[in-house]
Order: structure tokens, then sequence, then C-alpha cells
């Protein structure tokens, strides 16, 4: 049975990452656009108080996303490794119990918040200020939770299938729908962070069922399989569904280092400048998820090449992959870097008038923030490549190192060090010391000859 339009593993790695790469790079920055657009369209219609709403409920809609990215990474892995093997049955079993698990973890979670919307808002740390705005955004964002972990999922299975093209139109047309119902929800009707919210709920809902349509009734081979109702059955399940989350697990843990940022920062902004601090690191929150998809998307191209090479036991074919994605991770970090130096007014203006507070510690703290992007893409690309050769503990340890173990520290004790420049400095701080890590580690195993 022919697996895909994409031979893994016979064309050559640079063709196979590019026409992996491309599709994926835009999908995933769509994806941001989508929390972006947001922003923009909050900062201008609502102000800054609306923009640090919405950035205090993304640690919780971001812990949601990294459920779904652990679940799609550890499933795609799998997934790939059973293909190489010709095991096309195991594989679409992995696709639909991961699936069946994220829905009912969605489901739940919806239904908790929806049943105490006062204090799942103040759990996120906020101002009584806030609230009433920071209600409406969850409560009305909250029903397109299922969706959008159909869609994390259903897009790493999609490119497994051969069809990257299909999951990159599954953001773009989510940020495409997004962008028309944001202008005219908060702007024509007046709607405020709700309108903004729902906004998003609708556009995550298309590009869910676009995805989770296309896995029931069109895939090439991953096509959804039914799931035996038995205690053998779901015994079976539950023990791959831990080991696809065991391997993934890192993923989780490189979108809790966003949600952990944000969430501590918060915090901190909150204790040293109040509600204009937290607006100007809201801001700098809008961009942040665009580096981390860039990061996301390395990994995720190389991802399917690497397993199933892996799989195959081309060890050559895997190294050639780690280095045509590592020289990317900088190459991008590079380009994302000076991108916020240059056009650094343009990207502030964008939220806020550039006279206002927040505007003004926005344009002080970005060029400081912007020194960690190099290394925050590299150690996402790295710590993809352990989680696709099934290293888990490597992927596990470097992903908590720059979601807490580095990070958390940073923010307690650079502020009382250098004040609010330190703030901004935690982040690079952290992203450079797990690179260090990961650098010692690679070379002190290659020594060993432990690892490829």
């Amino acid at each position: 049975m022919q697996r895909d339009a994409i031979d893994l593993g016979t064309v050559n790695v640079y063709s196979l990452f590019k026409k992996y790469f491309v599709p994926t790079l835009l999908g995933m920055l769509s994806m941001s656009a989508v929390t972006t657009i947001d922003g923009i369209f909050v900062g201008h219609g609502v102000g800054s108080d609306g923009i640090a709403a919405v950035n205090i409920c993304l640690p919780a809609i971001m812990l949601l996303t990294g459920v779904g990215l652990m679940v799609g990474a550890g499933c795609s892995v799998v997934a790939s490794i059973h293909l190489s093997r010709g095991k096309v049955k195991a594989a679409r079993l992995n696709a639909t119990q991961a699936l069946a698990f994220v829905s009912a973890v969605a489901l739940l979670l919806a239904v908790c918040i929806i049943s105490f919307p006062d204090q799942a808002a103040r759990l996120l740390g906020l101002s009584e200020h806030l609230l009433p705005m920071v209600k409406d955004y969850l409560l009305w964002l909250v029903p397109s939770w299922l969706f959008s972990v159909w869609a994390s999922v259903s897009l790493f299975i999609i490119r497994l299938d051969g069809s990257p093209k299909l999951a990159m139109w599954c953001n773009l047309i989510s940020a495409i729908i997004n962008i028309v119902l944001d202008w005219i929800f908060i702007f024509p009707l007046g709607w405020g962070v709700m309108g903004a919210a729902l906004a998003t709920s609708i556009s995550l809902m298309v590009g869910g069922m676009i995805a989770i349509i296309y896995l029931m009734f069109y895939a090439k081979t991953l096509r959804l399989y039914p799931l035996k109702v038995s205690m053998k059955s779901f015994r079976l399940s539950v023990r791959n569904l831990g080991y696809q989350c065991r391997v993934g697990f890192s993923a989780l843990l490189g979108e809790a280092t966003l949600a952990m940022l944000m969430f501590v920062a918060n915090h901190v902004f909150m204790h040293y400048l109040g509600d204009d601090g937290v607006g100007a690191f809201g801001i700098a929150c809008y961009y942040t998820p665009f580096v981390f998809m860039i990061g996301n998307a390395i990994a995720q191209s190389a991802q399917p090449i690497i397993s199933y090479n892996f799989g195959l036991g081309r060890n050559d074919r895997v190294r050639k992959t780690l280095t045509i994605a590592l020289c990317t991770a900088v190459v991008c970090g590079l380009v994302v870097s000076t991108a916020f130096l240059l056009f650094l007014s343009t990207l502030v203006g964008l939220f806020v008038s550039l006279d206002s507070e927040a505007a003004r510690m926005a344009i002080e703290g970005f060029p400081l923030f912007a020194l960690g992007f190099v290394c925050f893409i590299v150690n996402l690309s790295a710590i993809g490549y352990y989680q696709s050769v099934e290293r888990v503990k490597p992927s596990l340890w470097f992903s908590f190192m720059r979601g807490f173990l580095f990070l958390v520290p940073s923010f307690l004790l650079l502020p009382s060090l250098y004040g609010a420049k330190g703030i901004w400095l935690a982040m690079p701080l952290s992203e450079l010391l797990t690179t260090f890590c990961i650098v010692d580690y690679y070379l002190y195993t290659r020594m060993k000859r432990e690892y490829i």
C-alpha cells in the first residue's frame, strides 16, 4: 500500500525538508496571526486594558494548545515509525485514539470554566479592574476549544499523510476568517473583547472542521479508524496514549514555557509597573507566538523525515535533517531579531498609540527581549530532534530547563538587579543557558557514541 505522495525514505533530505517547511511555516504563522490580529484590533478598538485582558487569558489557552501539541507530536512520531515498518492499521489507531483523548480533555476544561468563570479568571492573575473583560474573553472563546485541539492534533497527522499544503490551508482559512470577523465585531458592532473572542472561536471552528473532515473521508493512509468498545480496547488505548504523551510531552512543556513566560511576567510587570506594564509586555506576547511557531515549524517539518528514517535505521539521513533544521533555526532567529530592531516603532504602533505609556515601555524593552530569539528557535528545533528519535528524557529535561528551571529564577532575580530591564532580559537569559546545556549534552553524547 502506497503511504503518501512524499517518499520520506529515498527523496533528497533537503528537498523533503523544503517541501514540508514552506507550507508548515506559512500555516504556523497564520495560526499566530489569529491571536495577533485580535491584539491589533483590541488595541485600537478597546485600548491597552483590552490587550492586558486578552494577554492574561493566553496562558490558559496555551496550556490547552500544549496538550494538543503533546498528543499530536507523540502520535506523529509513533505513527511515522509504524508506517516505516508497514504497520498502517496501528498508525491509524494511534491517530484516532489521539483525537478521542484531546476531545475529552477540551470538553472537561470547557465545562469547568463555563461553570466557574470568576474563579477561573482570578486564577490567571489580574486586577479587579480587568475582571469583566477577562471573563468576556474566556466565556466566548471556550466553545471553540474542542475544535482548536482537533486542529492541533489533526495537522500533525495530515502532514504525515503527505498533505502539508492542506494543513497550511486549514490555518490560512482560519486566519482570513478571523481578520474579517474581528473588524466587523470590534468596530462596526462595537463588541470589544467579546467580539474578538467570538471571531477567534468561529475561525477555529472552521479550521478544526476542515481538518477532521479530511481525516474522516479523504486521508490517503491515516484515515480515522473505528475504536472497539471493550475493556481490552480501553486498556490498549490508555497504554498507547500514555506512550504518545510521554514522547510528545516536551511539546506540552514548550507551550507551557510560553504560558509560564506570560503568567510570571504578568505578575512581575503588575508588581513593578502596574497595568501599563502588563499592557507593554502584552504587546511583546502577541509577537512571541510568531517566534515560537517558527521554531515549531522547523521541528515539525523535520519530525516526519527524522522519525521515518530513524525507524528504518537510516542514521545518515537523520543527521543531515538535523543539520538542515539547526541551520534554518539560526537564520530564522537572526531575521526575526533584526526585524524587531529595525521596525520597533511600527511593531508597537500596530497595537497602541505611540504616545501612550504602554508603548514607551514596550519600545524600551523590545530590543532586550529580542536578544533571546535565536536561542529560542534553536532550542525548539533541538528539542524536536530528540523527541523525533524517541529520546524522551533529554527532550523533557531541556524543555523543563527553558520553561521552569531557568525562566522562573530569571524573572525573580533579574528585576531586583536591573529593574524593568531585568524583566525583559529574563527570557533571553533562560534560552541562552538552555542552549549551552543542549550543546554540551550533544557534544558529550557524540563523544560517547550513545546517540546519533
